[in-house]
């Protein structure tokens, strides 16, 4: 037990002697998800679902077996960045999960609906009990890494993924902001409180490079990724450019033929 433990232990995912609730939900029979990695940002439009999508990409260029567990029920957008409109196949047992023309395995509640434009207009519990049945009830095979892309902020579901999966880290979605760093702050705070570590900071958007000389105009003012990471301890941060390609490809359902350098290497270092 932590000597900073408030005995609350429906917020807390430590696994010490002195717990007394469990909220973990188990892999089903057919599933082998080795490394779980949650992708999570403070507020919305900060670009967490290409991000998701960009890691996926590079784990699955390195090897490994990858998924991608769209936990954002009220705003998926994982499927369209892949280009992939197939519904999952089902038995009496589970789902199965649809994979991409390069192979990672997806799941997302827009897999599920009549059309894509359909709202979900469902209460916290509904769609918390939906993240866990991603989880549980799909045959996800032999997966080596899986990403989940959770909405933004520190409601129910973020609650919920840190309480029910086996999440090993996250990573930090943000912008160059000054606001942004009081809302990495309560990203960083939540995590800490459910004691997941925080793999590294990813700042989208951190500058625009002229298509003529090469220079980095700071559209939003200068970036401060590395002076938080620091304030933190997090020990690695990637620095994305505003790329109209990197927009178009997810739009138009080809975010795997996207090549990051920047992303690439930040992958690296994460997945070791």
């Amino acid at each position: 037990m932590s000597e900073n433990c408030n005995h609350d232990c429906s917020n807390c995912s430590a696994n010490c002697s002195e717990r007394t609730v469990d909220f973990s939900v188990p892999q089903n029979k057919y599933s082998d998800v080795k490394h779980v990695i949650g992708v999570v940002s403070g507020k919305g439009g900060v670009g967490k679902s290409m991000v998701t999508s960009l890691l996926a990409n590079e784990a699955r260029k390195n090897g490994f077996r990858t998924a991608i567990l769209d936990a954002d029920i009220t705003g998926p957008s994982i499927p369209c960045a892949f280009g992939v409109t197939e519904r999952p196949a089902a038995n009496e047992e589970c789902m199965f999960p649809v994979e991409t023309e390069n192979g990672v395995k997806l799941m997302s509640m827009n897999l599920l609906l009549d059309s894509e434009t359909d709202p979900v207009v469902w209460r916290g519990p509904v769609i918390a009990g939906a993240v866990k049945q991603f989880w549980s009830d799909v045959c996800w095979g032999e997966i080596d890494y899986m990403f989940v892309d959770m909405p933004p902020g520190t409601g129910d579901v973020p609650l919920t993924v840190f309480q029910s999966l086996p999440i090993e880290g996250i990573v930090i979605v943000t912008t160059p902001q000054d606001l942004v760093s009081m809302i990495v702050g309560k990203a960083v705070n939540m995590a800490s409180l459910m004691n997941i570590p925080v793999l590294g900071f990813v700042e989208n958007m951190s500058y625009v490079k002229c298509p003529h000389c090469g220079e980095e105009i700071r559209v939003f003012g200068e970036s401060r990724i590395d002076e938080i990471a620091a304030e933190y301890g997090v020990p690695v941060t990637a620095k994305l450019p505003v790329d109209p390609a990197v927009a178009r490809a997810a739009d138009e359902g080809t975010i795997e033929a996207i090549e990051s350098p920047e992303l690439a290497a930040f992958a690296k270092e994460i997945l070791k």
